[in-house]
């Protein structure tokens, strides 16, 4: 996988590609969209927001936690979004999370800035792009039902506010706010829409999404789905697993850009395993436990309550499933 050599054409979305510039970026993953000028491809891990002993935040940590990733092969790093625990910070927060990423990765940050308001988005985009983030993640306005023309209205003041590639963020399972097909073409026609990251697990609608967009770049959002999502056409994989195990999950891209579609099979069934290991304590506890089972030089704390931390025997049997994984 390079950034620097020709490419004759751009390539289909299935058999890799080229940049807009003509860059060839992938070998035999999916290119990402003509729209995306980040070329946004690999593994983007949707990177933690650490907490001190108080619960306050740990701007230390939370880099720490940014460059883990990042020297472990991310493509680039996703701060503030669900694994980031976006809905439970202040704005002030949120801010000290985007400047303390971007201040310790070489790669692109894509901050996350959604917010159920107009007006609350359109601040956070600003601040991130005066802080130097290299592009924004808009979720779908959340809790209050959002019609087509509110969704347009939305992505619109955004992409106005910010000269920075806007990436929407698809999860309706999470925000009530599902977006058609007819809406996305709207949203793509948008200056400035570069991108979509599809957390809604619905194969057909993402198939119909990049055959209708083709020029958008588009992020898996799901760990069940990394390798089927990289065969239909994903240039990106935004990974909660690579968040705690970001050598798996660049281990698995890499050996479906190389060919080694057998590999990848494998590398996906383990993600699985370790999805499920996950998934057996409390919601989004995973993570957080995991990384606290590895050997690092930070420690990225607990989840802010409500959302609970794993007990003693929840962790000590994600321990012995990581371990039986060959991981720790």
């Amino acid at each position: 996988m390079t950034r620097d050599d020709p490419s004759p054409d751009a390539g289909s979305l299935s058999d890799g590609g080229s940049s807009p510039d003509g860059r060839s970026v992938t070998d035999q993953a999916p290119a990402p969209g003509a729209a995306d000028p980040l070329d946004l491809h690999g593994v983007v891990p949707p990177t933690v927001t650490a907490f001190d002993a108080d619960g306050a935040i740990d701007e230390s940590a939370t880099a720490a936690h940014a460059a883990f990733v990042a020297d472990a092969g991310a493509g680039a790093v996703f701060p503030l979004g669900t694994n980031g625990e976006f809905a439970m910070l202040t704005p002030q927060e949120r801010r000290q999370v985007v400047e303390s990423v971007v201040g310790a990765v070489d790669v692109p940050v894509i901050a996350g800035v959604g917010n159920p308001s107009t007006r609350e988005t359109v601040a956070a985009a600003r601040h991130a792009a005066s802080v130097g983030a290299d592009g924004v993640v808009v979720v779908t306005p959340y809790y209050y039902p959002l019609d087509a023309e509110g969704a347009i209205g939305h992505y619109e003041a955004v992409a106005e506010a910010v000269d920075l590639p806007v990436y929407v963020y698809h999860i309706p399972g999470r925000t009530g706010n599902e977006l058609s097909l007819e809406t996305l073409q709207r949203l793509a026609a948008i200056d400035g829409v570069a991108g979509l990251k599809d957390s809604s697990k619905d194969v057909p609608w993402l198939v119909g999404a990049i055959d209708a967009e083709p020029e958008l770049t588009y992020l898996a959002g799901s760990d069940s789905l990394l390798f089927a999502s990289l065969a239909l056409g994903c240039s990106g994989l935004v990974s909660a697993v690579a968040n705690a195990f970001p050598e798996l999950v660049v281990d698995l891209y890499d050996a479906y850009d190389a060919g080694d579609e057998d590999r990848a099979r494998e590398l996906q069934s383990t993600v699985l395993a370790v999805r499920s290991a996950f998934k057996r304590g409390p919601y989004m506890a995973g993570v957080k436990t995991a990384l606290s089972l590895r050997d690092l030089p930070f420690d990225v704390g607990d989840l802010r309550s409500p959302l609970r931390t794993m007990d003693g025997a929840e962790r000590d049997a994600l321990e012995r499933e990581l371990r039986e994984q060959g991981l720790l």
